[in-house]
C-alpha cells in the first residue's frame, strides 16, 4: 500500500485524517501579537496608576509595593493573555485583527493548559528579549510557530479565508455535439489557467477588453484543440475549458471508483 505524504499545510488529527489548515504567515502573527503586547502594556500601566494610588490613598500600605509590582506583571504578561486566549477559544484582540486562532497541531481547539505554556513561555521569548527570540523562531519553523507553540504543542490558524472562485460556466449549448469528439488533452496547463480565469472574470469586464482578451487566448488554444468548432473566440475558449473541467472531474470519480473496488476485495486479515 502506497504511503501517505502529508504536506505542510494539512494537519493530521488523531484519527489519521489530514485537515487543510491554512497556517496564518510570520508578518500577520508578528502584527498580532504587537497587538496583544500593547494591549498587555495598557493594562499592566492602569494597574500601576492603581496600585499607586491605593497606596497614596493610605488604602495599601506602601511595603506591599514590591509586591504589588510582581502581581501586576504576571497578571499582564501570563494571566491576562492565557485568560483572553482560553475564554475566546484561541482567539485574542491582535488574533481578531489578523484572522487567526490558536488551535492545537492535531487541529483540536487550545485549552487553559496550552494557553499557560504559551504565555508562560512568552515571558522569556516576548517579553525579557523584546520578541527577537519569537520572530527568529517563527522565521525557521513552516508554520511560524514560536517557542510557547512548539512548547505547548499549538499553532495559529486562519479564519479569515479568501472566498473561493466561482465555477466554471457550463458547455455552451453550441458545442453538445462537438464535445463528444473534441480532443483538449494537449492543452498546456498554464493555458488552462489562464483561460479558466478568464471564464470566471469575462462578465465583469469591459465589452472591448473582453473580445480583445477572448481573441487573444483562442489564438492560443486552436492549436491545441482538434476538431477546431467553427465558433466565435470566446465560446472556443469556453467550450475548451469546460471540456477540460468535465473530462478531469470524470477521471477523478473512475480513479475514486477504482480505489473503492480494489480496497473491497482486499483480503482481510
Amino acid at each position: 500500500m502506497p504511503a501517505t505524504v502529508f504536506t505542510q499545510d494539512e494537519v493530521l488529527t488523531g484519527e489519521a485524517v489530514a485537515l487543510d489548515v491554512q497556517p496564518l504567515g510570520f508578518f500577520l502573527r508578528a502584527v498580532g501579537a504587537l497587538i496583544d503586547v500593547l494591549l498587555a502594556i495598557a493594562v499592566m500601566m492602569l494597574l500601576t496608576f492603581g496600585a499607586i494610588w491605593a497606596v497614596g490613598q493610605g488604602l495599601l500600605p506602601s511595603s506591599t509595593s514590591g509586591i504589588l509590582t510582581v502581581v501586576v506583571l504576571v497578571l499582564g504578561t501570563v494571566v491576562l493573555p492565557a485568560t483572553i486566549e482560553t475564554a475566546s477559544h484561541g482567539r485574542s484582540l491582535g488574533k481578531l485583527a489578523v484572522g487567526g486562532r490558536i488551535v492545537r497541531v492535531d487541529g483540536g481547539a487550545a485549552g487553559l493548559r496550552h494557553a499557560l505554556i504559551r504565555a508562560g513561555v512568552g515571558v522569556f521569548e516576548i517579553w525579557l528579549t523584546f520578541g527577537v527570540v519569537a520572530a527568529l523562531a517563527g522565521v525557521f519553523t513552516p508554520r511560524a510557530q514560536r517557542l510557547g507553540d512548539l512548547t505547548a504543542g499549538t499553532a495559529s490558524e486562519r479564519t479569515r479565508l479568501p472566498p473561493l472562485p466561482t465555477g466554471i460556466p457550463p458547455l455552451p449549448p453550441q458545442l453538445a455535439d462537438w464535445q463528444r469528439i473534441a480532443d483538449v488533452g494537449r492543452m498546456p496547463e498554464r493555458l488552462a489557467r489562464r483561460c479558466a480565469q478568464f471564464v470566471r472574470q469575462a462578465p465583469a469586464m469591459a465589452p472591448a477588453a473582453r473580445a480583445r482578451q477572448a481573441q487573444l487566448l483562442a489564438a492560443e488554444v486552436a492549436p491545441f484543440v482538434s476538431p477546431l468548432p467553427p465558433v466565435d473566440p470566446e465560446t472556443l475558449v469556453r467550450g475548451a475549458v469546460a471540456v477540460r473541467r468535465d473530462r478531469e472531474l470524470r477521471a477523478l470519480v473512475l480513479q475514486d471508483e477504482r480505489l473503492a473496488a480494489l480496497t473491497s476485495r482486499a483480503p482481510r486479515r
